[in-house]
């Protein structure tokens, strides 16, 4: 019993929603403080799905946001090597925070990873190696800090006025304890029947895998996240995708029950294919944020090949673009809808936050490829992975000629053949 938690709560997990919750229509008012009109305009923009507890989407957390900057958190569970383009719209409401002034942190979940949430999970997850969590931890981590670092490299005239960006690891706090000691401390908070009501404990159950104790218990894990930060960094607001409303809601009631303060929690949409589909790698059809596992062509390309229907609302979700200019850009979209000007400037500007201004550059380069833009000996290149063949592309004295568009031409000499 005195082996610490992170190696020896393997069996755990949970989810979902048990109290009745706040969909954020109109429930937002303007003010002239940035920071108290910040709730208005996520919503605006569509990032801002729902809310917990229910009267906090009235007037206390609008307050809240108000009376001074505050510490916002959202936490990523490295179950893969890399983020993907699901995980992007947390992070991009984080960062909106961020430009409004409050604190933000971004929570890995080196220990909770070993359990697994089996939030919108039909099946218990493949447990994972500590190897590879701390592999993939890093990967994560590099993904954030690029993010953070574009963002207010590109996206922010004044950096003076951007909230304290902190990354942790919850591994800190779990690795010295033990089952009996966790348990004993935050195990009495809990309560069997709230827990058991939660809609994806009892959809698992129903089934024929079942639900391990391991992911039964995820939700007590989470829930004692969002305390730790809320006692370490004063944490009051959690920020989270559709699917972790019910951890959400267990970390709410496991603060108040332990400091009778009030936390607040909300959640962004789930980004889904144009079939309806959830985007990420358990779907298998994940659009990853380092460039190793989706180049920058490739991110880019993903944006640009969007359904005209969904551009819009990807520029509102995606982009750090106001309102006003979305409009704008969508106006120019529908005089001349050839030259797809909404697509390109929606694959631009999330291909420059997440690969910068080097990785959105070489991605027009492959573009420019791709729309017959380049000629290699008097022939057009329209595959960007076509493979240089020695005779054809590679003359017999070593030299290629290329042509970029109508007037750019350009000599290379091949040092090896």
């Amino acid at each position: 019993m005195a082996a610490s938690i992170a190696r020896s709560c393997c069996r755990v997990h949970s989810r979902v929603i048990l109290r009745k919750t706040s969909y954020l229509k109109t429930s937002f008012h303007c003010s002239p403080s940035s920071r108290s009109g910040l709730l208005l305009s996520l919503h605006n923009r569509g990032l801002l799905k729902e809310s917990f507890p229910e009267h906090a989407a009235q007037a206390e957390l609008p307050d809240l946001l108000q009376s001074g900057p505050q510490t916002v958190y959202c936490g990523f569970d490295p179950t893969a090597d890399s983020l993907h383009a699901g995980n992007l719209l947390a992070v991009v409401g984080l960062l909106h925070f961020r430009a409004a002034g409050h604190d933000i942190i971004a929570l890995l979940g080196g220990a909770t990873a070993q359990i697994g949430d089996p939030s919108g999970r039909s099946a218990e997850r493949e447990r994972l190696s500590p190897a590879a969590v701390e592999q993939n931890s890093r990967g994560i981590l590099e993904s954030l800090h690029r993010i953070f670092t574009h963002h207010e490299l590109y996206f922010c005239p004044d950096s003076s006025r951007l909230g304290r960006l902190t990354v942790l690891n919850n591994r800190s706090w779990y690795k010295d304890w033990s089952v009996l000691e966790f348990l004993s401390e935050v195990g009495r908070s809990f309560r069997m029947g709230t827990m058991l009501s939660r809609h994806s404990v009892q959809s698992r159950l129903k089934g024929a895998e079942g639900m391990s104790f391991t992911e039964f218990s995820y939700q007590i894990f989470q829930a004692f996240d969002f305390y730790r930060l809320h006692q370490l960094h004063g944490c009051r607001l959690q920020l989270g995708g559709a699917d972790q409303l019910g951890n959400i809601m267990s970390g709410h009631e496991l603060v108040h029950r332990k400091t009778g303060e009030e936390v607040y929690g909300l959640t962004v949409p789930l980004v889904t294919t144009s079939m309806g589909d959830k985007l990420g790698k358990t779907a298998g059809n994940a659009v990853w944020l380092n460039r190793d596992k989706t180049s920058p062509f490739d991110f880019y390309q993903y944006f640009l090949r969007l359904p005209d229907n969904s551009v819009e609302g990807y520029l509102k979700l995606f982009t750090f673009l106001s309102l006003a200019e979305v409009e704008k850009v969508m106006e120019q979209q529908k005089q001349d809808p050839g030259k797809r000007i909404a697509h390109k400037r929606l694959a631009a500007e999330v291909t420059k936050l997440v690969h910068g201004k080097e990785g959105l550059e070489s991605a027009k380069r492959y573009q420019m490829i791709k729309d017959g833009g380049v000629w290699i000996n008097h022939q057009r290149a329209a595959n960007p992975e076509q493979v240089l063949v020695l005779g054809q592309h590679v003359l017999s004295n070593g030299l290629s000629l290329i042509r970029v568009g109508k007037r750019n031409f350009y000599i290379l000499k091949w040092l090896s053949m």
